[in-house]
């Protein structure tokens, strides 16, 4: 069945799956569904996410894997990608659309100016990718103050010592970890589309620049509100700040469909008549 007529993600977790009389079967204690023993519609779908306290037979990978529908290893609610085999999709449109975009200078800049315009609610007037990121840049400091200012957070400004990521403050741990949640659910939508992590239109260097670029786009709405509503949160809280942003992160994630609406966010930046 094409994919673009299957029901795309299916999340499970806390079951096992497996294949009993050739068909996908999952036994469950109770999680993202009641406790119970399911079938599973492989044939149907494009995806599985498989959470905590979840096993999978060899079987029902191969089951799958005969099927086109790929299988992914993730945290609670998305907000980690651990692993996932190759996506084999039957159609290679979007990848072939990246590649093109991005092997051409000028339809490279347009994606990012108009992956910019998303992030930034207007269409800048430079044309120049490094002049982009400064205008960036600025805006992204002032988004931090009136976000710690929406939630009463205190904001000294964004630091962070790779060698000591615990002797931040509050807000600058609970962003690192906001940051680290939101990357996997764009890793995890990069992966459903079949689109190419290394190939970004504003990052470059990074194996997964395109992830970055698609987490980037819901910065402010997503990543700033997780991190500083969980550092509010850290100040009463006996939690740890990663505890308490995963927690946040998966009830967020489910409510603004994050997953889904990252999905459409590719699909909108790639799928446009660009200049050649």
């Amino acid at each position: 069945m094409p994919h673009a007529d299957r029901h795309g993600l299916l999340w499970l977790d806390r079951g096992r799956l497996e294949v009993e009389d050739g068909c996908l079967r999952f036994v469950t204690s109770g999680g993202t569904l009641a406790a119970g023993d399911y079938q599973i519609p492989h044939q149907t779908i494009s995806m599985i996410l498989l959470g905590p306290g979840s096993s999978i037979t060899h079987d029902a990978m191969r089951l799958l894997a005969n099927h086109g529908a790929a299988l992914v290893a993730v945290g609670e609610g998305g907000v980690r990608f651990y692993t996932a085999p190759p996506l084999m999709p039957d159609t290679s449109a979007l990848a072939r659309q990246q590649m093109n975009k991005w092997a051409k200078p000028q339809s490279r800049l347009a994606v990012a100016r108009r992956m910019y315009a998303i992030r930034l609610g207007e269409l800048l007037p430079s044309r120049d990718v490094a002049v982009l990121r400064g205008m960036e840049g600025h805006r992204v400091k002032q988004a931090y103050k009136l976000m710690a200012e929406r939630f009463g957070v205190t904001w000294r400004g964004r630091r962070y010592d790779r060698s000591d990521p615990e002797g931040a403050d509050l807000s600058n741990q609970a962003l690192n970890h906001a940051a680290t949640a939101v990357r996997s659910a764009a890793a995890i939508a990069v992966t459903a589309t079949a689109t190419i992590p290394q190939l970004g239109f504003i990052h470059e260097d990074s194996g997964q620049a395109f992830v970055l670029d698609i987490a980037d786009l819901f910065r402010d709405e997503t990543t700033l509100s997780l991190a500083f509503g969980a550092a509010k949160e850290a100040e009463t809280s006996t939690d740890t700040v990663d505890r308490i942003v995963r927690r946040r992160a998966v009830r967020l994630f489910a409510e603004k469909k994050l997953i889904p609406s990252m999905i459409d966010r590719i699909k909108q930046v790639l799928d446009r008549e660009d200049p050649t």
